[in-house]
């Protein structure tokens, strides 16, 4: 399959917000492909290459060579080139996948190199989310969306379904039949369940009901343990593997009363007061440049288990949340267990919430009971609920957004007032702007620019917007040395100047900020990406 045919694909995901409009467009594109390349055109079109580190960066990128004036390149040539260039290490090695990256992106058309390039950095703005994809996927085959789910779900991964059911093309059952026989397995990590939000305990309980389990909600690193014969394994949210930078979990699981068994939960850093640690403080131990031994003197780390999805030989997954809670009491010491609650009415939810806030945790999570644990959509099965804080910010900047806000200024550029006066630049967002805003700004900033670059538009005076943030954590990315996390834009404040917006020791005032740990880690303890990590652009410097 051309390249040509994934790039026109995601213009036409891009032009459209119909979930069936999607589905269509991807289907007819499976559908075509052939079965050894389908793994590796489901993941192109849910907007990734198949190798997750390429060694590429910006600066390979920043100039790209003229394009091909006809379509050639294929799929497979592209998967080719990415995994011989994810193989390149040593010296000399820069340049020889400088040289291969310009060979690729030089056999591409004008319409295929952005779209290449969008790959590279998985930043393709389609509004294709993994669950569309899967539904493109079931319609292909002609089997179930909720199997193409669950064995998503299994395996860790989209594109192995679709390849699974590629070998069985004309034959649905067998596919199916296939895809049913899947079970958990040792060592190969499962998608993980995610929470929706709700943003307070009537909200939270509107959609999970009542009763309702109520899991405090750590500020954690999440972690997905495998224990069994051959040994223990700890993966990550995305599902990389950490096991040798977490000795005393990998200690502490292999001491529990099971042959076989996988669990989730947060691994937590717990000061000597009992109170947790920041966030950033946890996420330093996944650096994997970092030595084991001495993060281990440095933060002490403890895991806190909510649910296990497999026991001596028995997947659990499809069992409800009271089952499975019951056999995780029985098996976990309860000072490896998640602080829970079960509540019968709205204001026990309340009090469980603030007695997690209060004791400097993150907030709570309210789950169904008779929920089974699947991957996929948030729904309401799980909810979180974390109090919100706010910041007047200036805006001085925006950048050229992708997918359906091509030609829209987005990404903004968001910074607080320092104490000598200057604006000082504390991350990226996107979230939160409507397409009404999204074409006001866009107007309004050409009127205030100051300059710009190929990727932003830089604006003085700066406007003030109303920021809801999540807290605060150290950063090396920006000058003054900490990045919101989880901003996402309320509103203009038309009524404030530039002189009103806060400072930046009142950002720091949000949320304790140790000198320990770096932002460096990922991450993975939340369900979603921090300020400037995800989105129409990254903190990473815009190319060109």
């Amino acid at each position: 399959m051309l390249l040509a045919r994934l790039a026109d694909a995601s213009a036409a995901l891009a032009a459209t917000r119909s979930r069936l409009a999607k589905r269509a467009v991807i289907a007819e594109v499976v559908s075509a492909a052939d079965p050894t390349e389908m793994a590796v055109v489901v993941s192109h079109l849910s907007g990734a290459l198949r190798q997750r580190r390429t060694g590429v960066g910006w600066a390979a990128l920043g100039s790209l060579p003229d394009p091909a004036a006809e379509p050639g390149l294929t799929v497979a040539e592209v998967d080719d080139t990415f995994e011989r260039i994810a193989a390149l290490a040593g010296p000399g090695s820069a340049g020889r996948r400088a040289d291969q990256v310009r060979e690729v992106f030089a056999r591409a058309t004008a319409a295929e190199q952005p779209f290449l390039r969008a790959l590279v950095f998985g930043e393709v703005r389609q509004g294709a989310l993994d669950a569309v994809v899967q539904d493109g996927v079931a319609q292909a085959f002609g089997v179930p969306v909720a199997a193409v789910r669950r064995a998503s779900m299994l395996l860790g991964s989209t594109p192995a379904v679709a390849a699974m059911l590629a070998a069985h093309r004309g034959d649905p059952d067998a596919g199916l039949a296939d895809l049913a026989a899947l079970t958990i397995r040792l060592g190969l990590p499962v998608r993980p369940m995610l929470a929706a939000s709700a943003p307070d305990a009537v909200g939270a309980v509107a959609k999970s009901g009542l009763p309702a389990v109520v899991d405090t909600k750590l500020d954690g690193i999440r972690v997905q343990v495998h224990h069994g014969p051959d040994g223990t394994a700890l993966f990550t949210r995305s599902l990389d593997e950490i096991t040798d930078r977490l000795p005393e979990i990998v200690e502490a699981v292999q001491a529990l009363p099971a042959v076989s068994l996988v669990l989730d939960g947060e691994v937590v850093g717990v000061g000597g007061d009992g109170r947790p640690l920041p966030f950033q403080v946890i996420a330093s131990r996944t650096g994997s440049s970092l030595d084991p031994a001495a993060g281990r003197r440095q933060t002490p780390l403890r895991l806190f288990c909510f649910d296990v999805l497999h026991l001596d030989g028995e997947d659990l997954i499809d069992r409800p949340l009271s089952e499975r809670d019951a056999l995780l009491r029985r098996l976990i010491p309860a000072d490896l267990l998640v602080p829970r609650t079960v509540a019968d009415t709205v204001e026990q939810v309340q009090e469980a919430f603030d007695a997690a806030v209060a004791g400097g945790y993150e907030g709570a999570v309210v789950k169904d009971p008779a929920a089974p644990y699947a991957a996929g959509r948030r729904d309401s099965g799980w909810v979180k609920v974390k109090p919100r804080h706010t910041l007047d910010l200036a805006v001085i900047g925006a950048e050229w957004g992708y997918g359906r806000r091509q030609g829209k200024l987005s990404n903004l550029h968001l910074a607080a007032r320092g104490a000598d006066g200057e604006l000082v630049m504390l991350g990226k967002t996107f979230k939160g702007l409507t397409d009404a805003l999204l074409a006001w700004q866009t107007e309004e900033f050409p009127a205030r620019e100051s300059r710009r670059t190929k990727a932003a538009v830089f604006i003085d005076p700066p406007l003030v917007a109303e920021i809801a943030v999540d807290g605060v954590q150290r950063s090396t990315r920006y000058p003054g040395g900490v990045a919101l996390r989880f901003a996402r834009v309320l509103r203009y404040r038309e009524d404030k100047t530039p002189d009103e917006i806060d400072t930046l020791a009142t950002v720091l005032a949000l949320h304790p900020v140790t000198d320990e740990g770096t932002d460096e880690g990922t991450d993975e303890g939340t369900d979603e990406g921090a300020a400037g990590t995800d989105g129409d652009a990254t903190d990473r410097p815009p190319a060109g």
